[in-house]
């Protein structure tokens, strides 16, 4: 089988990285290769040093993609978790990239705060952190994205067999 990539994207506290586990795990079961980029762990090991500029989000979106396409390209299935909150550039890496799979992960803002699981957006909302994506900071839905998943609605063992149901329709499982 090819590789692919398929890329989690949606605001902080949307379960992305829950989701990225549960598929990974789906798709090991079935004996692919999968590797996980999750963009709190890319900040920390290949993002060192940027901060949360337009440019600094856009160059720290197109390393992951970089990687992303390095697996995908070897046979491996890429699963990026990122805010990623820019269109422009998701949509840059889409272009540059053979099989791509774009997943929205969406969840109103209230129910955000509510879950809250890092502190972030009660940070956000009092101003001790500035740039926070979704609250002071833009977030760009996809236009188009091959699914688009409402995370406050549905468990993230439905939404994850979406995704492996998602990922079969398309041929890349």
């Amino acid at each position: 089988m090819a590789g692919f990539i398929l890329w989690l994207t949606g605001l902080s506290g949307a379960g992305k990285s829950t989701l990225a586990k549960l598929v990974a795990a789906g798709l090991d079961a079935r004996g692919l290769h999968v590797e996980s980029l999750d963009g709190d762990d890319i900040r920390q090991a290949l993002s060192k040093g940027l901060g949360f500029s337009k440019e600094d989000r856009d160059t720290n979106v197109r390393r992951i993609g970089f990687v992303a396409q390095a697996m995908a390209r070897s046979g491996g299935c890429a699963i990026t978790a990122t805010i990623s909150p820019y269109r422009e550039i998701r949509d840059e890496i889409r272009r540059t990239s053979e099989r791509f799979c774009e997943v929205f992960c969406d969840c109103p803002l209230p129910v955000l705060i509510e879950r809250d699981p890092k502190g972030l957006y009660a940070k956000a909302l009092r101003g001790e952190l500035k740039n926070f994506t979704g609250v002071d900071d833009p977030y760009e839905p996809p236009l188009a994205s091959e699914l688009h998943l409402r995370t406050d609605l549905e468990s993230p063992e439905q939404s994850a067999a979406r995704i492996l149901v998602c990922l079969a329709d398309l041929g890349f499982i």
